[in-house]
């Protein structure tokens, strides 16, 4: 698929699913505009990725901070064709009777309000231009109730609720709304997951995890017509119907 003349945020793109992202995106032709906390990871890859990259420090938790990007993004490239959260922290894990409750609300701040604030930022622009597309990064722990994850589960399963109160209320706009749930994933989260030592996940091994480029290259077709079918639903990986769709083997 060429994305040549479009314009893509990525948050959380210093590494794992986010660097990929920015690495497909750049090579179908788009603009990409690579958000994180990390200003130095983010600003290399997208030294690598050429003058159609652009590298914004963010705190995706800070609604100041995610308005700012989306003005400097359209300010660099002239608008938001696609924006994709992808923003997420699940350390520490705990459980529930001796969670660090400032920690288990950062969580949330991050992985929940993180993608409303994005929402909420590119909304006025890509109502504007006419529609757009948004793709939240979900996981299957935002349906189903993973031990010692409370933190994560609860703010994926209100980041799924959100992408469908999107499909439902801008649909009509021109607004693509759609989550992606990925399965498993070679990336640093994964490390922590197996350090933890607790629920199935943790017992996992590298070779179990699918490379961060097929959930990437996954992201990439549902900015495709081929994937309207699934506006306001989530889409999983796990799914070998929607592997081949992809084309990933």
């Amino acid at each position: 698929m060429q994305m040549k003349g479009k314009t893509v945020l990525i948050t959380g793109a210093s590494r794992g699913i986010g660097a990929e992202a920015g690495r497909v995106f750049a090579a179908a032709g788009a603009n990409v505009v690579l958000v994180a906390r990390s200003g130095d990871q983010i600003g290399a890859l997208a030294e690598a990725l050429g003058e159609n990259a652009m590298a914004l420090a963010c705190d995706v938790s800070d609604f100041a901070q995610v308005e700012q990007v989306v003005a400097d993004c359209v300010a660099r490239f002239g608008g938001l064709d696609v924006l994709i959260g992808n923003a997420g922290v699940i350390d520490p894990i705990f459980h529930l009777s001796n969670a660090d409750v400032a920690a288990w609300g950062k969580a949330i701040d991050i992985n929940l309000k993180g993608v409303f604030y994005g929402m909420r930022a590119a909304l006025p622009v890509m109502r504007a231009a006419g529609g757009g597309t948004v793709l939240t990064v979900s996981s299957g722990a935002a349906s189903n109730p993973v031990e010692a994850w409370s933190h994560y589960c609860a703010s994926k399963a209100g980041a799924k609720m959100l992408t469908e109160c999107l499909h439902l209320e801008e649909g009509h706009n021109g607004i693509r709304a759609m989550g992606l749930s990925p399965g498993t994933v070679a990336t640093d989260m994964q490390r922590s997951i197996k350090a933890s030592g607790i629920n199935p996940v943790s017992q996992l091994e590298w070779e179990d995890h699918i490379p961060a480029d097929w959930p990437a290259r996954a992201l990439l077709w549902m900015c495709s017509a081929d994937a309207d079918e699934f506006l306001g639903a989530e889409i999983s990986l796990r799914q070998a119907d929607i592997r081949e769709r992809v084309g990933l083997t």
